[in-house]
Formats: C-alpha cells, sequence, structure tokens
C-alpha cells in the first residue's frame, strides 16, 4: 500500500531539532566543565541523535495517526455503498478532512433523498390502496346483496349485476393504467412514428368526448378557424391518448356552461406547441409541482366522484418524454388552466 507522510516530516524535524540541540547542549556543559570540549565530537552526537529522533519520531506519529485513520475507514467501510472503500488509506489530514467532509455532504443528501422516497411510497401505496378498494367493495357490496336474497328479483338483479360490472371495468381501467405506466417508467415504451394531422385528432378527441361536455354544457372549441392542415412526426395514437386526458381533465374540473379551447402555435426549431386550456376552478401553485405524480389528486373527494385512475397526467407526462419533447401547465387559481406539450413538425 503506497502511503505518504509528507505533512509529518514538518512535526518530525522541528521535533528532533529541539531534541538535538538540548542534548548537544546539555553535552557541550558536560564536557566543559569535565574533559576538554571536542567540537567534531559534539557535531558528529548531534547529527546522530537527529537523525535517529527524525526517524523514530517520524515512525511514530506516521504510525499512531494511520491507525486511528484505518480505524475510521474500518467504521466507514461497514456502509455497503460506501465511496472511500476503494481508496488507499491517507494520513494526510487535510485531505482525510475534505474526503471526510465529502462523504459526511454525500451521506446526508442521499438520507433525506431516501426519506423523500421512503414519504412517496407510503403516499403512493395508501393511494393505490384508496384507489383498488373503493371498487372492490362496491362490487362485493352488490354481489351479497344478490346473495342474500336479492337475486331472486330480477330488476334488482339485473341492476345490481350491471353496477358491479361497473365496478370490474374500475379496477381493470386502473390496472390497465397501472401497467401501462410501469412500462413507460422502465423505457418499454414502444413509439410508433407517423406523419399524421393534429387538427384533425383533436377534432375526433372533440366527438368522442362531445357527449360528456355537453352533460355539463362546456364548449368544446379551437382558439380560431385551421384551414391548412398541421401535420407532425409522432405516434399517432399515443397523442391521441395525451389529448384525450387533456381535455377529459378540462371537463372534470370546468366550470359547468364553460369552455375547453385547444389551440396550435408555431415554435422554432421546427415545433409546434398544442395548448388545452378552460375557464374552470383552476390549481392553487403548491399543488403544481405535483400534479403529474401517480395517483395525486388536488381534491380529495370531487376528483374521485368524478372517477377516473387518477394516473391520467402521469401517463400524459411519461408519455410526451418519451418523445422528448416538453410539458408545461399554467393556472390562476379561480380562472383556469392551461397545460400545453409540444411535437415536432412533420418535414
Amino acid at each position: 500500500m503506497n502511503i505518504k507522510f509528507k505533512k509529518s516530516y514538518r512535526f518530525a524535524v522541528k521535533s528532533a531539532s529541539y531534541i538535538s540541540l538540548f542534548s548537544a547542549a546539555m553535552l557541550t556543559g558536560l564536557l566543559y566543565f569535565v574533559y576538554t570540549v571536542n567540537w567534531f565530537f559534539i557535531l558528529l552526537f548531534t547529527f546522530s541523535l537527529f537523525t535517529f529522533c527524525f526517524f523514530v519520531l517520524q515512525y511514530r506519529v506516521e504510525h499512531f495517526i494511520y491507525r486511528r485513520v484505518k480505524k475510521i475507514y474500518d467504521d466507514i467501510a461497514l456502509l455497503e455503498a460506501s465511496p472511500l472503500r476503494s481508496k488507499p488509506i491517507m494520513t494526510d489530514m487535510a485531505t482525510l478532512t475534505r474526503e471526510l467532509e465529502k462523504f459526511a455532504r454525500d451521506k446526508k443528501m442521499e438520507i433525506e433523498t431516501l426519506k423523500i422516497k421512503e414519504e412517496y411510497r407510503r403516499e403512493f401505496l395508501g393511494n393505490v390502496s384508496h384507489e383498488l378498494k373503493t371498487p372492490l367493495f362496491t362490487v362485493q357490496g352488490y354481489l351479497l346483496t344478490l346473495i342474500d336474497g336479492a337475486m331472486n328479483d330480477k330488476t334488482l338483479r339485473k341492476k345490481y349485476l350491471q353496477r358491479a360490472e361497473k365496478g370490474v371495468e374500475r379496477l381493470i381501467y386502473i390496472v390497465q393504467d397501472l401497467d401501462m405506466i410501469t412500462k413507460m417508467e422502465v423505457g418499454d415504451l414502444n413509439l410508433q412514428y407517423t406523419r399524421f394531422n393534429i387538427i384533425e385528432l383533436v377534432q375526433n378527441v372533440f366527438d368522442l368526448l362531445e357527449m360528456k361536455a355537453d352533460s355539463k354544457n362546456i364548449i368544446l372549441m379551437f382558439d380560431m378557424k385551421y384551414i391548412k392542415p398541421v401535420m407532425v412526426y409522432a405516434d399517432q395514437e399515443k397523442v391521441q391518448q395525451v389529448v384525450t386526458n387533456l381535455v377529459m381533465n378540462s371537463i372534470k374540473y370546468g366550470r359547468e356552461d364553460g369552455t375547453t379551447e385547444v389551440s396550435i402555435e408555431d415554435l422554432v426549431n421546427n415545433k409546434v406547441i398544442i395548448r388545452v386550456k378552460d375557464n374552470g376552478e383552476g390549481i392553487e401553485q403548491k399543488h403544481i409541482p405535483r400534479l403529474f405524480e401517480r395517483f395525486y389528486r388536488v381534491d380529495k373527494s370531487g376528483a374521485r366522484s368524478e372517477g377516473g385512475s387518477g394516473l391520467g397526467l402521469a401517463i400524459v407526462k411519461h408519455i410526451i418524454e418519451a418523445h422528448d419533447e416538453k410539458m408545461y401547465v399554467e393556472s390562476t387559481f379561480g380562472t383556469g388552466s392551461e397545460f400545453s406539450f409540444t411535437l415536432e413538425k412533420a418535414k
């Protein structure tokens, strides 16, 4: 093991010098009073004593420091991921201090990150449990009612079976979304890039959600009349899912007799930005950083009454990022929200 002790030389030199000078002075005084002073002998004695003291002190100091520093390394080596384990043991105090301070900072950040992840894990498991148990208990309740005698009533039997089926459909919807987002997070999202007209795609989404919007008297509209098609290059099916989720959210959280407006604008670097804007209740700023987390809901009660898996925005974010594009959100509480994302224009 290659160990350097350069900074301990100064200590050894000074200590050896003090001892040698003191010893030489004592020897000179002794010879002066007892014998004739022999300067050659005194110089030889001083040099020999200095050399002996230097090496003894140097060895003892290095050995003393090395043993204690090695104890520090052994204690730190108990941590599995310690970055100091693969480094040679050093006794340079300044370098060692820097290394330990850096190690301490890194470990503190790692611990804080683990705490955040643990909190997120607990919240995520709680949300998954809540989302699954609601339809499960609903299905169980209707089935138990049928078993307890309601099965003999044809009207109740049909109604309860239909409601139980809706609960099962919701469970399937949640599981499918969980499976999809898991694949996205591990990079298993196979994108099929094609050229398509984003105006036509948005219109298809409007047609699909027209009845749901009518139930709240919400108008689905473009910001202007687009005469020419706007061709983009992306996965058409995934982008339609993005637009559907965003428009669906605008209907869910929009106020009655409101509007959902979609606009498409050109950007630099051969990009377009698609904006989905509503004049609904809006989102408080404290919620915006967490909007794209799985199962995170701004309104814990109202959102569940509207249905959905709670994974819509998380899926949207993963799809857009899989395209190497950007997702944006702006909202003013009480006024409305705007979600937007970029896409590459087709050449």
